[in-house]
Order: structure tokens, then C-alpha cells, then sequence
């Protein structure tokens, strides 16, 4: 049975930290119990030069200036080119990728048209190649400028090529907190209008949580209650994965929020664990806090450590640059206690050894 809110609000409140660790392993070991932790070797594709001020997947970035590039109004200014795309491609099946994450923002050229393109080109030369794009602001934002509605949007995606959705742009799922922060263009209602549509299409999806700008306990609790919601609903997430905002260098970096400490994340990472056990896996996270309180994680609920991430640029241009390798995630996995197992977006395992 899940947590009340109560409960949570009692979690994030109490000081016995090893205590709430043990709870969150518990619901862990019961829906993993053979010790195994999953990772997916993939990588993350921005379509664009540089993120806009409409980027959702961080939401706070301001543009980027490029010496020499054309006007980033005019699609040659700041779009890919589909030969870039392919080959960043193709060296990630070369280095045992099975996966792509792309993202780039919302952009009022780029109509659906565009992404079908897109996609059909990729999977044309790349059948086996699993696409995890695109947030659900930017969803809506093709639709909006496609004057399509949002489940014909979808199916199109799909139909090109687009395999399932990433949470990206979830941040917290409360319209006070998102209201604040202005730059967020997508209300928590129509992020859960997108990956509803998206699950009655089929399609599988990710939930995130990205905490520590200024929320209360209360307002946390609010989002995974969102999310529990939708999935008792649907049954479509795949994963849940909560990481810490990094101010620096981003347009919400000044206002004053204190970063997250590692205390504050192992926190939330088992609560979300204790909170949302309807949804199989919650990923614990190395990008925002570091190899070492990832190892932690996995005895607070996390039985994934995520992506290799052979490429990576958002998290990296907010000022934080940890990297790994598939050999010392493994490493890291085997010392605290587990079996590691490369997976696939759909946390299907690939090997086991």
C-alpha cells in the first residue's frame, strides 16, 4: 500500500534519515527482489544549436548567442541538420546505444511536418534505435502550430517514428509553483492531458520531478500525487526520476534558493519510492548529484541509475559536469550490493553479466 499524505509530510519532516532509507529499500526489494540494478546506454540529442528561452527541458535558459551563425529566428540559424543528427546516431549504435533522447525546445517554425521527418529518417537508417523525445510542452507547442488537436499529434509522432515521451518539463506539478515560475509554459493539467493521450495511444512514457525552486513539502507531495493519480489511472509510466535543480548559469539562478543537499535528495528519492509504488521503477540519479550519493540511492529506493549519457548538454550547461562510463557504473553498482543489468528504454533487460 502507498503512503497518505500524512506519512510523506511526516517523512520529510523527520531526521531519521537511515530509518526512511530502510522503509523506501523495503518497497525496492519487494518489487525487485532479485537484486538486480538496470542502466540504459543512450544518448541525449538537442535538435537545436542552442536552447531558446521556450526550452522546456530545463525551462530557464536563456539564448545563447553563436558567433557566426545566421539570425536564431530562421530554421538555419538554429536547427540541425538531419546529417549532424544521423551521425551522432550512428556512433551511438557503434558504442552499444540502443537509445535517443532529443529535446531542443519550443520553436514556432518547426510545425509537425518537420519532426515526422525527422523521425522517419532516423528509424529509415536506424530500425533499431529506440526514440524517447520531445517533453510534453514541446508536444503541445507542435500541435498548437500544426493546428492539429493533441491526440493527432501524437499518432503522427508515432506513426513517424517516435517511440515513447520523457517526463522532461514536469518540474513540479503545481500550478502555484508553476506560475511562479513564469518560463514554464505548460500547465500541470497539460502535461497530464499529454501523457494521458500518450498512454491511450500505447505509448509508454517517464514521469519526472525537478525540486528545489522555492516549493513547499506540501507542493512536492502535490506533484506525486499527480503523478500516483495518472498512473492508477493508465498504468503508463515506465519511471519515476527526481533530480535537484543546479542554478548556475540559469535565468532562476538568482532568486535565491538554496541547492539541494544530498540529504534533501536521498529524501525525496526514497519518499517518491515509498509514494508511488503503482510505478515499477524509480531511477536514482548520478547527473545532479554525483557518482557517490548515487551508490547511496540504491539503499533508498532506486533500483536504476539511468543513462550512461554519451552525450549530455543540459544539466552540463547549468554548471554541473559530472560524467561516468558504463564501466564505473557497473562498479558502482556491484559495490553497493547489486547486479548490474544493461537495459533498454522500456527497462527490458539487454545482458546479464
Amino acid at each position: 500500500m502507498p503512503i497518505s499524505r500524512e506519512q510523506a509530510l511526516d517523512y520529510f519532516r523527520s531526521t531519521d534519515l537511515i530509518g526512511l532509507g530502510m522503509e523506501a529499500d523495503a518497497v525496492r526489494r519487494r518489487l525487485h527482489p532479485e537484486g538486480v540494478v538496470t542502466y540504459i546506454i543512450d544518448r541525449n540529442i538537442n535538435y537545436t544549436n542552442f536552447c531558446t528561452e521556450y526550452c522546456t527541458f530545463c525551462a530557464f535558459y536563456r539564448p545563447l548567442p553563436r558567433a557566426g551563425k545566421p539570425d536564431p529566428r530562421s530554421e538555419e540559424g538554429y536547427v540541425l541538420d538531419l546529417e549532424t543528427i544521423y551521425a551522432k546516431i550512428a556512433e551511438t549504435v557503434e558504442m552499444g546505444g540502443t537509445g535517443v533522447l532529443m529535446q531542443g525546445g519550443i520553436h514556432p517554425e518547426l510545425k509537425i511536418d518537420w519532426f515526422e521527418r525527422l523521425f522517419r529518417g532516423i528509424k529509415e537508417r536506424f530500425p533499431e534505435i529506440w526514440l524517447h523525445c520531445l517533453s510534453a510542452s514541446e508536444v503541445l507547442a507542435i500541435a498548437e502550430y500544426s493546428e492539429l488537436d493533441l491526440r493527432t499529434t501524437i499518432a503522427r509522432l508515432r506513426g513517424a517514428g517516435l517511440d515513447s515521451i520523457p517526463g522532461g518539463g514536469a518540474e513540479i506539478l503545481d500550478d502555484e509553483v508553476r506560475h511562479r515560475i513564469a518560463r514554464l509554459k505548460c500547465g500541470t493539467e497539460d502535461w497530464v492531458r499529454v501523457h494521458r493521450t500518450a498512454h491511450e495511444l500505447g505509448m509508454r512514457t517517464t514521469a519526472t520531478m525537478m525540486f528545489g525552486v522555492g516549493e513547499t513539502l506540501e507542493q512536492r507531495i502535490n506533484h506525486f500525487e499527480v503523478v500516483r493519480r495518472l498512473q492508477e489511472e493508465t498504468g503508463g509510466f515506465t519511471a519515476f526520476i527526481p533530480w535537484s535543480f543546479q542554478p548556475k548559469h540559469t535565468a532562476l539562478g538568482g532568486r535565491g534558493w538554496d541547492e539541494a543537499t544530498s540529504v534533501e535528495y536521498l529524501k525525496v528519492l526514497a519518499i517518491s519510492r515509498l509514494y508511488l509504488d503503482n510505478i515499477e521503477n524509480v531511477q536514482a540519479s548520478w547527473v545532479t548529484q554525483g557518482l557517490k550519493v548515487l551508490e547511496m540511492g540504491l539503499h533508498f529506493g532506486g533500483n536504476d541509475v539511468g543513462s550512461v549519457m554519451l552525450e549530455e548538454n543540459v544539466v552540463k550547461a547549468a554548471g554541473t559536469s559530472n560524467c561516468t562510463t558504463e564501466e564505473e557504473l557497473r562498479r558502482i553498482i556491484r559495490d553497493a550490493g547489486f547486479k548490474p543489468v544493461q537495459r533498454d528504454t522500456l527497462y527490458r533487460t539487454m545482458f546479464l553479466n
